[in-house]
């Protein structure tokens, strides 16, 4: 059976992955906020069983890992309550603005989700999903919450970066800029034979120098799973091997047999089979589209940010906790997409 993230972390964890999320600085509470709610945001309550349900998500998470969950009053406790408050005060501004913006989620986009989720990773088996979610303490009424939450992130992901582009100039600017990235260093074919000892080498050497047959050797003898089987043939590459083994390989001369060298390996026998070939450049027309996706990733990323940021400070003063949820001064927490 596939693995199924979302069971097997904090639901409140994942939906934080679209951006970064800076806890807005409270102290105290309002108490003016109903008691059977944690938050209000724009006037939409947040009720206490939202808050609650995910809380007994975390602890089955933790209980899963083999981890103690935290107890009240500890410093990982408080992080992971204020999370939990700050998630699903995001989802009621997420909610807020997907309004504005005319983000409509149906009942069939979700249960097309749903459905998804139970074709890949149980097999279309009903009751094998019910019986994960009984054991991760989630109802399917939390989950289709959580698959709502995360359609909006997506949609407002997709409306906020849709206009987001990349020039042409951008792109070669960057590869300009970093072509050390992008360069190919000295290489060549060699062969090599790797035994714990510095006599079994010297034996194995003078075989080798006497007309013995050094594939042959190199499949009996060889202690590297990766050339073994090949008779000991391998390509190394300039800087990418241990440096008494990098130093002498690309000393030899093609054909040359070098004497046994030692490295924290063991013993190498290093023949060189082919000329050391030139470092190279990989051109910018193949790697043009890789830095065309990476830099309109970071362009989105980076609007996306900023608009949770304006969202934040528009609807902070809408926004008021329960006494002994509002998130404490000065904390942050982070996640990535």
């Amino acid at each position: 059976m596939k693995q199924l993230r979302i069971f097997s972390v904090p639901l409140f964890v994942l939906a934080l992955s679209l951006v970064s999320i800076l806890l807005v600085a409270a102290c105290g509470g309002d108490e003016d906020v109903p008691s059977d709610a944690v938050a209000v945001v724009a006037g939409h309550q947040i009720p206490r069983d939202q808050y609650d349900a995910l809380w007994e998500q975390t602890k089955a998470g933790y209980k899963q890992q083999k981890r103690p969950v935290p107890k009240a009053g500890t410093p990982e406790f408080t992080t992971l309550k204020a999370n939990i408050v700050q998630y699903l005060v995001q989802r009621a501004q997420f909610e807020e603005k997907a309004k504005e913006l005319d983000i409509v989620i149906t009942d069939k986009q979700i249960d097309d989700e749903l459905a998804k989720i139970k074709k890949d990773f149980f097999q279309g088996d009903d009751e094998k999903m019910q019986a994960q979610l009984k054991k991760q303490n989630i109802t399917l009424e939390s989950l289709k919450r959580d698959i709502r939450a995360k359609l909006i992130q997506e949609k407002l992901y997709a409306k906020i970066t849709g206009s987001v582009t990349v020039t042409d100039k951008e792109i070669r600017d960057y590869y300009d800029q970093h072509e050390d990235q992008y360069g190919q260093p000295e290489s060549r074919d060699v062969r090599h034979i790797l035994v714990d000892d510095k006599s079994r080498a010297n034996s194995l050497y003078a075989q080798i120098k006497s007309g013995g047959n050094f594939a042959q050797l190199a499949k009996k003898y060889s202690k590297d799973p990766g050339s073994a089987a090949q008779g000991g043939k391998l390509t190394v590459s300039k800087g990418q091997t241990v440096p008494e083994f990098d130093k002498l390989a690309f000393e030899l001369k093609t054909g040359e047999l070098a004497e046994p060298v030692h490295t924290q390996y063991g013993w190498h026998i290093i023949e060189a089979l082919s000329d050391v070939k030139p470092a190279k450049l990989t051109s910018f027309e193949k790697v043009k589209d890789q830095i065309k996706a990476q830099l309109l990733e970071t362009k989105k990323s980076d609007k996306m940010t900023k608009w949770v940021d304006g969202v934040k400070k528009e609807l902070g003063d809408e926004t008021t906790y329960q006494v002994g949820f509002a998130p404490p001064a000065d904390t942050t927490s982070t996640a990535t997409k």
